[in-house]
Formats: C-alpha cells, structure tokens, sequence
C-alpha cells in the first residue's frame, strides 16, 4: 500500500537530516517524515525526529504539529478541524492510509514512518496535489436531481426505509484515503473514478428524491470509470469513517445489470 508517485529518475534519500529530542526528554518517539520540494530541484529525502511525547498530544497530528512548531517550521502539511471530520490531515501512517489527528502514537509499534496520499503529486512534502481527485467528485454531480419543483412549505419528504438506504455513504468525508490506497486507482486515475467519487455516485443512485437514476447509470456505463474494481478491498480497510466503498461499488454494478435484463 505504501507507493508513492515520484519524480521521474528520483530516489528517496532514507539519511535525511536528523532532529533530537531536546535534552532532558524520557519518553521519546522517532517520526521518519517525507520531505520533498520540487521548487528546490533536489531529490526526496525522509528526516528523522525524535519527539518528546510527554510534553505531545496523544495523537500523530500533535506530533506532527510539534515538530513544525519546535523543531523544523519548513514542515509543511494539511490540518484543520482536528475531530476527524474533515480529512484534511489524510497521510500515509506506518504504511496504511489514515488521518493524523484520529491515529493514536500508542497505537503504532517501533519508528513511525509519515508518508504523503500514495501515488498522488506532491505540492510539498505531506501535501499531495488532489485536483483530479475532486475533479472526479465533481464528475458524478453530486447533488439533487429532480424532475419536480421542491414543495413551497416543507422539505422532500421520504420514508425511514429510503432514508435508510443512504446510510453508509453520505459520511464519507473526502480524505481521499481510500481512493489513494487502491491499486486500481494508481493505475488508472485518469480513467477509473476511485471508490470515494463511487461511494458518493452510489449515494445518489439509492435516493428516493433523486429523478436522475438512469442518467447517472449511463454515464457509468463505461468498461474504466465504475469495471476497474477489483474488490481489492483496501478502500474499506483504511475508510476512517468505516464505510465500505466496495460493497457501494458492487450494488452500482448490480444496479446497471438489473436494468439490462
């Protein structure tokens, strides 16, 4: 799972610089953290903290924090509301795709290793460029389409058991961790949608509200866009929502042979 997409001809330089804890510390972790600046024309490399967890937050987005505010403030990285809620702080964390500011340090053994989204561009160390992926999102229209006017006085209105049927795929935050964790996607990002812009197509296709079924399912009827789903299975594994985009993905398809019968 831990693949990253690189500079053509360029090597990870693993003998980074190299950060102590300040003198004193008793309880320390070693964070080896990516690094790369395509502005400076120099090679990626990983640097290595030791970090005075005592004086740290429980979690990877504290560590991470401290280290730019006590130790290398040119570490550049995405946070935001901290809760989990975002997926601004979506990274690859001891070699599984997760959020930093709901992963425990408790909960990882040994030296822990920080890398960007896999196989995205980086902007600048842990930042990856993710304009196709929201380009994806936007693809499948996520929102309403309705043949009727909205009534005047009230909302549209729909039973429990319809309502039901959205749960599990409204949650899903935008982190981008599952779509980034999936080999499929890294071959053909261009091309297959990813299980994040998936989840949220499938979300729509099972609202009683939405008018517009048949037209989302043509313009998935495409041997890449939805067929590239191999059930791999690491989109639900790394979902800190827990949702499971490939169940979403299996009824979409299921969706598309029922209509041909």
């Amino acid at each position: 799972m831990a693949e990253f997409k690189l500079p053509a001809n360029s090597i990870v330089k693993q003998n980074g610089k190299q950060f102590a804890a300040p003198a004193g510390a008793t309880n320390t972790r070693r964070f080896k953290v990516y690094r790369y600046d395509p502005d400076s024309g120099e090679n990626p490399r990983v640097d290595t903290f030791d970090v005075d967890v005592e004086n740290c937050g429980p979690m990877i987005l504290d560590a991470i924090i401290k280290i730019k505010s006590d130790m290398d403030s040119t570490l550049t990285f995405r946070r935001s509301c901290r809760e989990g809620i975002c997926g601004s702080c979506a990274m690859n964390i001891g070699g599984t795709n997760g959020l930093a500011c709901t992963t425990a340090i408790a909960d990882i053994e040994g030296d822990i290793t920080i890398y960007p989204l896999p196989h995205q561009p980086i902007i600048k160390d842990l930042v990856s460029d993710l304009t196709n992926f929201y380009a994806q999102y936007a693809s499948i229209e996520p929102w309403l389409k309705s043949d009727t006017p909205a009534p005047p006085d009230r909302e549209r209105l729909q039973s429990p058991e319809d309502r039901e049927k959205i749960d599990g795929a409204y949650e899903c935050i935008l982190c981008a961790c599952c779509s980034t964790s999936c080999p499929s996607y890294w071959w053909n990002p261009d091309r297959y949608l990813g299980p994040a812009a998936l989840l949220a197509s499938y979300r729509w296709l099972v609202d009683s509200r939405d008018d517009a079924t048949g037209e989302r399912l043509d313009d998935l009827e495409d041997p890449f866009k939805l067929y590239r789903c191999h059930t791999i299975m690491n989109c639900a594994q790394v979902c800190p929502k827990g949702l499971n985009p490939a169940k979403a993905i299996a009824e979409t398809k299921k969706m598309l042979v029922k209509r041909r019968l």
